[in-house]
Order: C-alpha cells, then structure tokens, then sequence
C-alpha cells in the first residue's frame, strides 16, 4: 500500500534499533525532527530496544579499549540528535548557497557527501515542474523540506514523507507558488513511462554505470 504508516514504522524501528544505513538515519532522524509527534513514537521503540537488549546474552570482549566504546557513543550522539537541530544542518547551511545541478526543466539535484561510502541527494522543483511518469525497482523516500508536491495519491507538504515500492506508479508535480525541496533516497535507479521513456531509461542507465564505476 503506498505511503503507508507501516513502512514508515519500519523505517523509525530500525533507526531506533541502530541498523539503518546513514542515509536512512539522515532520512529518519529529520523527518522526527519535522514531526514531533513521531519522535514520541521512536522513543517508544527506542525503550522496547533497550528491554530487548538487556535479555541479550553477554559476550565476552576481545581486542576492545574502553576508550573506543566512548569515542563511538559520542559519535553517534552528535549524528543521530534531533529533538534540538535538524540534522541536516551537519551537512547544509543553506539551500540558495548550494551549487544545484539543472538536470531537467525546473528540476534540479544536489548530492552531498555522508560518509566515504554514502552520498545523500537533495532534490528542488521550480513551480509547476513535473517529473514524468515512473515507479520504482526499489523503495523511493521522498521528505518534504520546502514547499509541496502533488502526485495521483496526495499533496505532501513539509515535514511528509512519501514512501514507495516497485508497484507505485506516480507523476509528481511541485506546487504553483514556491515548487519545493526534498530529501531523497532511491535504493534502485527510476523506470520511467510514456512516449520518452526510452530515452529517460537510457540516461538513466548510463548514469547508473557512472556512478557505479566511481
């Protein structure tokens, strides 16, 4: 089901259980930020975590200083805190600074560095800009920062997050008076539809093999 409350469970379980990748933990831990009343559910999940690892068994440590315990506890602290900053701010000061790349008519993409293995992606829409029909081979997380959007299933403005798996087929159009800025994460690259997909399809792999090689 698109968009639904589970996935978004999920993905707030996981942050809080500490398995999701950087750019999940970036996704998840703005879009708490933007949305306080979910931040209540991720403390919720955040205890249960706790509960459950207390009836975890002990392992006996090896090759492990007490000193690295504490440097990565400080870490995580400073990367995943959300209830007083938005994480975001880590990374970006400010959207009208960043060098934005024009890839179509009125869209644009910003990617920046997470870490040494991950990049996090920015996307902006002039108003009224639209991006072709398409879907997903994987989840696509789509958090609005600035503005809104709209598609076949809703309008989503600051602080949603849109959800979607290989079934969902959508046209996402940014609003008339401001367009919009999201974060974005796609775990596979777009199929697109309609008379220019092939085309679209083509570029898109291409891009693909690029950044593959990088």
């Amino acid at each position: 089901m698109q968009n639904s409350s589970i996935l978004k469970n999920e993905l707030i379980f996981q942050y809080a259980a500490g398995t999701t990748s950087l750019a999940k933990s970036l996704m998840a831990s703005t879009y708490l930020f933007l949305n306080s009343n979910e931040s209540k559910l991720y403390n919720q999940f955040e205890n249960y975590c706790g509960m459950e690892f207390e009836n975890i068994s002990p392992i006996k440590l090896e090759k492990l200083k007490m000193e690295d315990c504490i440097k990565e506890g400080k870490k995580k602290e400073e990367n995943l805190k959300f209830q007083n900053k938005n994480p975001l701010k880590n990374f970006i000061s400010s959207y009208s600074e960043l060098k934005w790349k024009n890839i179509f008519g009125g869209f644009y993409e910003y990617s920046f560095t997470l870490s040494t293995n991950e990049n996090a992606k920015l996307i902006k829409m002039d108003a009224g800009a639209k991006v072709p029909l398409h879907s997903h081979n994987g989840k696509e997380y789509i958090l609005v920062l600035e503005g809104s959007f709209s598609d076949e299933y809703g309008t989503y403005t600051k602080g949603n997050l849109q959800i979607n798996d290989s079934k969902i087929k959508h046209t996402p159009i940014a609003c008339n008076q401001n367009g919009c800025i999201c974060l974005t994460i796609t775990e596979k690259e777009l199929v697109f539809y309609g008379p220019f997909a092939p085309i679209l399809n083509m570029i898109t792999l291409i891009k693909s093999l690029f950044s593959s090689n990088k």
